[in-house]
């Protein structure tokens, strides 16, 4: 497909169609208040984003429980103190032309204990616990739809506690959240199906999904997700790979392409976007080729905060090569917290920069 193709509009199975096919991935940032509330600096870069023409925008991942925090000032979705910040986040988006969603998350084992968090160990928890983190779920995303945003995604990656209840490493139980690969998806799928319950049938629910580390096997999530699209539990899946263009390096499809394992499956309604090192236009449309509905851009988002316009104008447009400086990033209108955030990736500011 053309550059152009990346422009058309896409229906979802729930809402509003996304006007072309470009979501803005959910970024990191540490740069909320301490309580989790929305800061200043979080306002200035989401109405930055907002002007950018990305048909979704998705909050940084907000924590769904105090006790389930992850990093220093992470955004909280927690408590309706927090309202306040998150209405306005969601009405900049919106006055920007594009839907809006808040990634929900909790760190269940990583939780941080220097921050007040409780790690929860999926093996550990007892039932009324894991019902609890269940509902606390749900009553996030209750929340971000009374602020105004168009929906959730939910945070199922990376070892966080949905994820970690997948993996057959983390989870060792031995009721009806652990053994088979149905039981270990049944948290994942309670909350999708209490969301879908609590917030309606206009609400907009994406699973970002990864398959590497934590134990976690290709072969299942593959099987888990085909069930999840075969019941349209979902509007769209996203896949978080480091890099779009990874090739499996073992076991049943090893030596495909990662995307194709998924992107081969059946998904009915929903739609299917990848992130991972897309940097320039002609990899964005090139990953429709590959089977993608839109493509997920962080890492050039945070380089470029325009990148759909950038693309729009210049068909064979490239983000600048890595590492920049930190005054590129304060020039481009990053915030100190999101420099400092940032520098704890490899590569990606210069160690010399100030």
């Amino acid at each position: 497909m053309s550059v152009a193709d990346l422009f058309q509009p896409l229906t979802l199975l729930h809402g509003p169609a996304m006007r072309n096919r470009f979501m803005l991935a959910p970024l990191t940032n540490q740069q909320s208040e301490m309580d989790g509330s929305t800061s200043e600096f979080d306002l200035d870069w989401i109405a930055q984003v907002a002007r950018s023409e990305y048909a979704l925008v998705q909050t940084a991942a907000a924590t769904v429980e105090a006790s389930g925090i992850a990093f220093a000032r992470q955004l909280g979705i927690h408590s309706d103190a927090q309202l306040d910040g998150l209405t306005r986040m969601a009405a900049a988006i919106r006055a920007g032309g594009g839907l809006s969603a808040v990634q929900l998350h909790h760190a269940g084992h990583r939780a941080n204990t220097l921050l007040g968090g409780r790690p929860t160990p999926a093996s550990a928890l007892r039932m009324d616990q894991i019902e609890r983190i269940r509902d606390s779920f749900v009553a996030a995303a209750r929340r971000a739809q009374r602020a105004g945003f168009d929906g959730v995604a939910l945070h199922g990656a990376f070892g966080w506690i949905l994820s970690e209840f997948m993996s057959p490493e983390l989870n060792g139980r031995s009721d009806r959240y652990g053994g088979s690969v149905e039981n270990r998806a049944r948290l994942t799928i309670e909350v999708i199906e209490g969301i879908r319950a609590a917030c309606g049938p206009n609400f907009q629910i994406g699973w970002r999904l990864s398959v590497e580390r934590y134990g976690l096997r290709l072969e299942e999530l593959r099987e888990i997700t085909a069930h999840i699209l075969d019941r349209e539990l979902i509007d769209y899946l996203d896949l978080a790979l480091w890099d779009s263009a990874q090739i499996v390096e073992e076991g049943t499809f090893r030596g495909q392409r990662m995307l194709s394992v998924f992107a081969d499956l059946p998904r009915k309604r929903v739609r299917l976007g990848v992130a991972g090192k897309i940097m320039s236009a002609q990899r964005a449309a090139q990953l429709l080729d590959e089977g993608c509905d839109f493509v997920l851009i962080g890492r050039a988002g945070i380089l470029q905060r325009d990148f759909p316009l950038q693309v729009k104008a210049n068909p064979y447009y490239d983000s600048p090569r890595l590492p920049v400086t930190a005054q590129y990033l304060r020039a481009g209108g990053l915030s100190e917290r999101f420099i400092a955030h940032m520098r704890r990736w490899p590569q990606f500011v210069t160690p010399d920069s100030v």
